[in-house]
This record gives C-alpha cells, sequence and structure tokens, in this order.
C-alpha cells in the first residue's frame, strides 16, 4: 500500500508516469524499507495508464459491491447492546454494595 500512496503522491505532484526511482526517493525520505520487486512490480503494472480512469473503474466496482447485509447486522448488535445496558448497571451496584459489606471503602 505505501508504494501506491507513494507513486499517486507524484502523480498528484504532476508526474503522469513516475519512475521506480522516485517512488523509492519518496519512501526514502520517510524512512520506510524498499521491496525492489515490489516498486518494480507497481511500475510495470501502472505504466503508460491512467491513474484517473483506474480511479473511476474502482469506484464502479466498489459501487457493485453489497453492503447492505453489513448495515443491518450493525443495526441489530446496536439494539442488542442497548437492551444489555440495564444488566450493565445492576451489576455494576451489585458490585458497589458488596464493597460495602466488606465494613470500609476506598477512600475511607
Amino acid at each position: 500500500m505505501k508504494y501506491l500512496a507513494a507513486y499517486l503522491l507524484l502523480n498528484a505532484g504532476g508526474k503522469a508516469n513516475p519512475s521506480a526511482d522516485e517512488v523509492k526517493s519518496i519512501l526514502s525520505s520517510v524512512g520506510a524499507e524498499i521491496d525492489e520487486e515490489r516498486v518494480s512490480s507497481l511500475i510495470s503494472a501502472l505504466a503508460e495508464k491512467d491513474i484517473a480512469e483506474l480511479i473511476a473503474e474502482g469506484k464502479e466496482k466498489m459501487a457493485s459491491v453489497p453492503t447492505g447485509g453489513a448495515v443491518a447486522a450493525a443495526g441489530t448488535g446496536a439494539a442488542a447492546a442497548s437492551s444489555d445496558a440495564p444488566a450493565a448497571e445492576t451489576k455494576e451496584e451489585e458490585k458497589e454494595e458488596s464493597d460495602d459489606d466488606m465494613g470500609f471503602g476506598l477512600f475511607d
């Protein structure tokens, strides 16, 4: 991911097709370790491609990913958590009462 981020930074800075050395320069400036194979793989995969088109294609693909189940599951989890809240309060109250049974408190 850091290799792609460096590539995209260079692209946003005006470099249409950044070189491997430019990507390595960005990464080394922040002290990141560099894997030569990954850099060369990225450069060859993105050579002569328009980044704006690739991002648009990615957005289209992401739009087709179903997310309805995750939202429904999150909603039921929130409902379950809210129904457990009174039980948690009861347990805490019982704990406080049990401290009083010992004959002393934490701040006595």
